[in-house]
């Protein structure tokens, strides 16, 4: 990433095989304080950032410390603006299952973000082609993602762009996979819970981002994490696409990266 960098030495883990940076951390915990300095960075560079949100279980902690940081007053969140990165479609905003409430419950109100400075994707419109028009045009209005803070699905995705996906997909509406199914029935109890269509901001977007902070956690991540960082840039893995994006960091855990089993990885 462009400036400083908030990781010392002895955490900042590149290897010649891939441009991004790669940080391992000792465990979550370690994985949300590296997360949340990385990301206070960026605002303070940039006051006004726009940043696209992911939802999941690992940001979680990375969002808590942000929170913490503002209500300590280390941290001015009041001029953020705020992209939804996905939604489910069809589902309204009191739906516990919603995206954007869960955006709004883990980040938006937390870091006392006002809502006209947030833009959703709207996946009760009449015209949902039309929203994400709306979307892409809100995006390049305010002069493009400053930072995009990304889980890594199991099948490679990024916010939903399933595989296949091409690094210039639009913002669209898109089928899940049967793996992002499973993985999101974790989230609401139950796979026939988890809506099977999905409104997601387009690869375009999200590898134009000029920072990208790519968050893995959980040995079941590992294969993966290899495939993103070490392996073939390919459709049929979208965040492989990462390799060739600019200013991306990897903040991996000590389960999803392992002590050095990774190809090429150099972890000492």
């Amino acid at each position: 990433m462009n400036g400083a960098s908030c990781f010392g030495d002895e955490q900042r883990k590149r290897n010649e095989k891939t441009s991004m940076q790669i940080v391992i951390a000792e465990d979550c915990e370690d994985l949300s304080r590296l997360g949340a300095k990385e990301v206070s960075r960026i605002i303070a560079e940039r006051p006004g950032a726009t940043l696209l949100v992911a939802t999941g279980n690992t940001p979680m902690g990375v969002y808590q410390d942000l929170a913490h940081r503002r209500e300590t007053g280390m941290l001015d969140t009041a001029s953020l603006r705020v992209f939804q990165l996905d939604e489910y479609i069809a589902l309204e905003q009191d739906d516990r299952r919603s995206l954007y409430g869960w955006t709004r419950r883990s980040f938006v109100d937390p870091l006392c973000i006002p809502l006209d400075q947030v833009t959703r994707l709207d996946a009760t419109a009449s015209d949902i082609h039309g929203a994400c028009s709306a979307y892409d045009a809100k995006i390049e209005a305010a002069g493009g993602i400053d930072l995009a803070i990304l889980g890594l699905g199991p099948n490679g995705h990024l916010g939903f762009n399933e595989p296949p996906s091409q690094p210039d997909a639009p913002t669209r509406i898109v089928d899940l996979t049967e793996e992002s199914v499973a993985s999101n029935a974790q989230y609401w109890g139950s796979r026939d819970l988890v809506p099977r269509q999905a409104m997601t901001a387009g690869m375009n977007v999200v590898l134009a981002s000029r920072h990208t902070l790519l968050l893995v956690s959980g040995s079941h991540k590992r294969n993966i994490l290899e495939q993103t960082v070490y392996g073939e840039v390919t459709s049929q893995i979208p965040s492989s696409y990462l390799q060739r994006a600019s200013n991306v960091t990897v903040i991996a855990d000590r389960q999803a990266w392992g002590n050095g089993e990774l190809a090429g990885a150099d972890v000492s």
